[in-house]
């Protein structure tokens, strides 16, 4: 939470006078939302996380600045690498993890003007995987 509100804190202190508008993009995790065993830290931080972009959003809507988060599921990266892929893939329902690139995409779109009128929503990128 520290990075969060120290970067946002000085983000806005740009943004705000400016009245031009801008976007937020906080990056969660499926950790935040269902918490995972054994990374109690981990899962709060990210939580956390989900309550502050839900905030944030109302206080600078009136400044044209939409504030959202990204929470990946299982995504093929150096953080996933040693974890039990073949097993894990079960428990998705498209059956596969997910790639850097279709996280990405998501990012992309709010940060775009077709994004615009999101604000305060957390978009899963996740396969299904939400229990």
């Amino acid at each position: 939470m520290n990075g969060f509100f120290y970067i946002t804190r000085r983000l806005l202190k740009h943004m705000m006078p400016r009245r031009h508008g801008g976007r937020i993009i906080n990056m969660t995790s499926l950790s935040g939302l269902k918490g995972m065993p054994g990374q109690v830290n981990y899962s709060a931080a990210k939580a956390a996380l989900l309550g502050a972009t839900k905030a944030l959003a109302q206080e600078v809507a009136p400044r044209n600045i939409t504030v959202n988060a990204v929470a990946p599921g299982f995504i093929q990266t150096d953080m996933t690498k040693e974890l039990p892929e073949d097993e894990l893939k079960k428990l998705i329902p498209v059956g596969r993890f997910g790639k850097p690139e279709e996280v990405a995409a998501v990012v992309a779109f709010l940060a775009s003007d077709a994004a615009a009128y999101v604000t305060g929503e957390v978009i899963n990128v996740n396969g299904g995987l939400y229990t």
